[in-house]
């Protein structure tokens, strides 16, 4: 085997093999919930690319910093599946497929959801807290992004794709991840990439959070017995 199989094997290899056998078990029956992210993602660009849709996808779906808090918090589970229109859907349709399903298989559709969730709305409290210190502020935002619709699917695509790659300890992938966040801002610095960047920083609170809960009672402190906490669907 060569190097580079070997190092890729190290990476992916316990991830693979959760896919593998989620898949050759139950084929598309293990990502029910994927498949209908993606068919909802779908029909929400459809229906705001219509004269009479917009409007109707940004009531129910949209959240900006300038809504009551309330009902940005109503409308963040759906916006979740409302893609960007300045962006291809097929893009975030592939992204949905991919990183959802995987999670799905991994860790269930309910811990994907609420990882999904969580993610999102860092990114969305986010918003307001950096637009309420100011441009020249710390972590600061301008007030214009308080008009900038939050990201869609895409926070909770990073999200969960840091918290597998911890999950499995997938160190480099997530380093690399992060490493394209980071880029994304000190290039773009736009209002997504720095949600994206808080929707990171909470799931690391929740990667933190499950090791913990799944420490073995009397692990020593140099991290011996570091295997893979069992996963419950």
């Amino acid at each position: 085997m060569s190097t580079l199989a070997r190092l890729a094997r190290a990476e992916w290899g316990p991830l693979y093999a959760a896919v593998r056998a989620g898949l050759v078990e139950r084929g598309w029956r293990a990502i029910p919930m994927t498949v209908a992210a993606v068919c909802l993602t779908a029909l929400t660009q459809y229906v705001q690319n219509q004269p009479w849709g917009y409007q109707f996808v940004q009531n129910i779906g949209a959240v900006r910093a300038e809504d009551p808090l309330w009902l940005a918090l109503l409308r963040t589970p759906l916006s979740l599946f409302v893609p960007a229109l300045d962006l291809p859907v097929w893009g975030a349709l592939a992204q949905i497929l991919l990183v959802f399903g995987i999670a799905e298989i991994c860790l269930g559709k309910w811990r994907t959801l609420v990882i999904a969730y969580v993610a999102t709305l860092a990114g969305t409290l986010y918003a307001r807290v950096g637009i309420a210190l100011g441009p020249h502020g710390f972590l600061g935002l301008p007030a214009s992004d308080s008009l900038v619709v939050d990201t869609g699917p895409s926070a909770a695509v990073v999200g969960l794709a840091v918290f597998l790659c911890w999950r499995y300890r997938a160190y480099v992938t997530a380093g690399v991840v992060v490493a394209a966040m980071v880029v994304e801002v000190l290039l773009k610095e736009n209002l997504a990439g720095r949600e994206h960047l808080a929707a990171i920083a909470a799931v690391m609170v929740l990667c933190g959070i499950s090791e913990l809960r799944h420490r073995p009672p009397g692990r020593d402190r140099t991290g011996s017995g570091s295997g893979l906490p069992p996963i419950q669907s």
